[in-house]
């Protein structure tokens, strides 16, 4: 069907301070939007973020890890994963990883933790059961992040439940997690790695007694700063908060 979705534009203008919004379908389900210059990406908020069911299940991850589970119930010796099996689930963890980014910029923790425990499986299984050290490397550079997400996330969890400690020993896991990967001959790796680590000791030193979360001290010190009038540090908070969402 061709149709002209001018209307819809029109009616969302572009607005770099404003791309992201929930909205209810005529069917009841809610869903996130992301306008960009020139469109609108839509994501299911629950099971995959495109709506598919690879093979009727929620997930090709599903599909996969039910087919694994098969073969070794069946005793049928060694199971490796296909070049096309890792395709299909790098692919999906694709969609995953930008709906969690998106999560994220709306302190949706729990799904933000729910996505990124997808991925983190799939990298699992690849390191596990890939055969190609090319595919194991494609997906596997990018776990130090992966973990990064997870781990940030839950502590922001854990501060919205008035817990600091917890949070702050979560955020020290996690760093020494990324610490304990096995090293891949990847400069996707290694700056990911670098950054993530960098990442969750900055969350370390600003998750205080308080139990403010980082982004809350943040946007505090950005408040006070406004109503001191010195605006030139309030655009260098502003400027620091967006980079930390």
């Amino acid at each position: 069907m061709n149709a002209d979705i001018s209307p819809i534009l029109q009616e969302w203008p572009f607005e770099p301070e404003r791309t992201l919004r929930v909205i209810m379908t005529p069917d009841g389900r809610r869903v996130m939007q992301v306008r960009l210059p020139l469109g609108i990406e839509q994501y299911e908020l629950d099971g995959r973020p495109d709506g598919l069911r690879p093979g009727g299940m929620d997930t090709a991850l599903a599909e996969f890890e039910e087919r694994l589970a098969r073969h070794v119930g069946e005793g049928d010796g060694a199971f490796s994963m296909s070049h096309e099996d890792f395709s299909r689930l790098q692919a999906e963890s694709l969609l995953f990883y930008y709906r969690y980014l998106m999560l994220f910029q709306i302190s949706d923790f729990p799904r933000v933790v729910r996505d990124t425990e997808h991925n983190l499986r799939i990298a699992e299984l690849v390191e596990q059961y890939s055969s190609l050290e090319e595919d194991r490397t494609a997906l596997l550079q990018y776990k130090p992040y992966m973990i990064r997400m997870n781990c940030v996330s839950r502590s922001m969890l854990l501060i919205q439940q008035k817990e600091p400690a917890k949070a702050r020993e979560l955020l020290e896991q996690g760093i020494e997690a990324i610490k304990a990967l096995a090293e891949i001959d990847s400069p996707a790796f290694q700056f990911e790695k670098i950054r993530s680590i960098n990442y969750m000791k900055t969350a370390l030193n600003q998750i205080g007694n308080t139990g403010n979360s980082p982004m809350e001290e943040l946007r505090l010190e950005l408040e006070r700063a406004v109503q001191e009038e010195n605006y030139e540090k309030a655009a260098e908070l502003r400027d620091r908060l967006r980079g930390l969402e």
